[in-house]
């Protein structure tokens, strides 16, 4: 073995993978160009991930989690009041999906490709969120802040209602002037819809 192939991680090959993804896009990307990134055969990469479908949910998964982790922080904040957690997660998932739709484009069009591709990765990832806001949704209702209710049911409402903000399917719009005041618009009638 060489001394790069001692030291090849998991996590070193994702992060060559999301470069190569980068450079060449999802289509052209293989695992062979990861593999020459790293100096290493495409065997030492396929014996941290058996399959190129594989590596590219690992690599999106790694992509959704860093805004997960993100907001984990907000969401279990238990000297903040729920109704400003709320207002503040929401805030920061809009900002966090604005960020990776603007800071970089072409990285932005090759994740939106494998999210189609990795349904279960997503699932999870939305399933992570809607536990988010069910822990502040059921903070909200212990404290009589908000009304009574299913938390769960009341979070994945709550993810819906506010779509516009966060689905990529809407990034075209996340540039326009006035969608942060949107944003607080829907959030400022949500919180009244959610009042004890």
């Amino acid at each position: 073995m060489s001394p790069t192939t001692e030291t090849l991680t998991a996590e070193r090959i994702l992060e060559a993978t999301e470069e190569v993804l980068r450079r060449h896009g999802p289509a052209k990307a293989t695992v062979v160009d990861v593999a020459r990134a790293l100096g290493v055969s495409h065997g030492s990469v396929y014996r941290h991930f058996r399959t190129k479908a594989e590596l590219r949910a690992a690599v999106t998964k790694r992509w959704l989690d860093r805004t997960s982790r993100a907001l984990a922080a907000t969401a279990d904040d238990g000297e903040r009041a729920p109704a400003l957690r709320l207002r503040d997660w929401f805030r920061q998932l809009f900002e966090a999906k604005r960020d990776k739709a603007g800071a970089d484009p072409e990285l932005f069009a090759t994740y939106s490709v494998l999210t189609d591709e990795n349904g279960e990765v997503v699932g999870a990832h939305i399933a992570e969120l809607v536990a988010q806001l069910t822990r502040i949704v059921e903070a909200g209702m212990a404290s009589g802040v908000f009304a009574p209710g299913d938390p769960a049911s009341v979070a994945r409402a709550l993810f819906r209602a506010t779509a516009h903000f966060h689905d990529p399917c809407h990034a075209r719009e996340w540039t326009r002037p006035e969608i942060r005041d949107e944003l607080d618009s829907v959030l400022d009638l949500l919180l009244r819809g959610l009042a004890a």
